[in-house]
């Protein structure tokens, strides 16, 4: 990990992820790609001339003045922070960003505003998770410890989701000490039995690792909704961090019928990292 992007709207919300993304930038000698995105009206840029300038310059210039503020923090000390300021149509373009500087991962709060971009608004922050090509971790509180040494993985032991085991297992294998797999079954036509379940369980770690010791450390549970199901089991055994595997074009897997995805990442106190399938 050598490259973060962290969106910022200048707001308490997007200050958590900076401080998240601190002391992940610590640990990994990493640089933090500070990214303020400049809405402007389609008027300011189909104007021409002296005036669509002066008035982009301006805008431009307020953003730098506040990145000095909101930059100017005691635990950044010793961390190299990279200010950007582009202007953005669609909200998918902090991918194209991510993308263009070869970022490892876009850490972003939720629910945040400035008063003028409503940035970090769940609608947003379900763009940035369904379009990103990189790991997306939401974080929604001041997280004092970002150790997560426990971590659920949601997972419906298919081939697709092999990639976000092994991916998640490899990010956190100096810092989590518990890594539980969660599958969710639910009281519908696709219901399995825990030998049908468990089955599928060993047939997926053979194909991954071949690690069938990870068998102690998956958890069937039964609830109404796959989101119920994976956020009252992260709460009850105290998870410091939610993983969620994601589609690409629906932000979703198989395993997660609507939006599931999106809504454990909106609905978590917890912080929520996304993997792409």
């Amino acid at each position: 990990m050598k490259k973060i992007i962290v969106p910022i709207d200048f707001s308490e919300h997007s200050e958590y992820a900076l401080k998240t993304a601190a002391d992940l930038a610590k640990r990994n000698d990493a640089e933090i790609l500070a990214l303020h995105m400049l809405e402007m009206s389609d008027i300011l840029l189909t104007a021409s001339g002296i005036e669509q300038n002066q008035k982009t310059m301006f805008f431009y210039k307020l953003a730098e003045q506040k990145f000095e503020t909101f930059l100017d923090k005691p635990y950044l000390k010793g961390v190299k922070v990279t200010p950007l300021v582009k202007h953005f149509k669609v909200f998918s373009e902090v991918n194209d960003v991510a993308l263009k500087y070869k970022a490892d991962i876009i850490i972003m709060g939720s629910q945040g505003t400035n008063g003028v971009t409503d940035m970090f608004v769940g609608s947003n922050t379900e763009r940035v998770v369904r379009t990103a090509n990189i790991p997306v971790l939401v974080v929604k509180n001041n997280v004092a410890d970002i150790n997560f040494e426990v971590v659920v993985l949601a997972c419906d032991f298919s081939e697709e989701s092999i990639k976000p085991y092994l991916n998640t297992v490899a990010m956190f294998k100096n810092i989590a000490d518990k890594l539980y797999l969660v599958h969710v079954n639910l009281a519908t036509d696709r219901f399995k039995s825990t030998v049908e379940i468990e089955k599928l369980a060993v047939n997926f770690f053979m194909k991954a690792d071949k690690k069938l010791d990870r068998m102690k450390n998956v958890h069937y549970v039964c609830d109404y909704t796959v989101e119920d199901g994976i956020l009252n089991f992260s709460n009850k055994i105290g998870a410091d961090l939610i993983v969620v595997p994601t589609h690409g074009r629906t932000g979703l897997s198989r395993f997660f019928v609507g939006s599931i995805g999106e809504d454990v990442a909106n609905h978590s106190t917890l912080p929520v990292l996304t993997f792409k399938i």
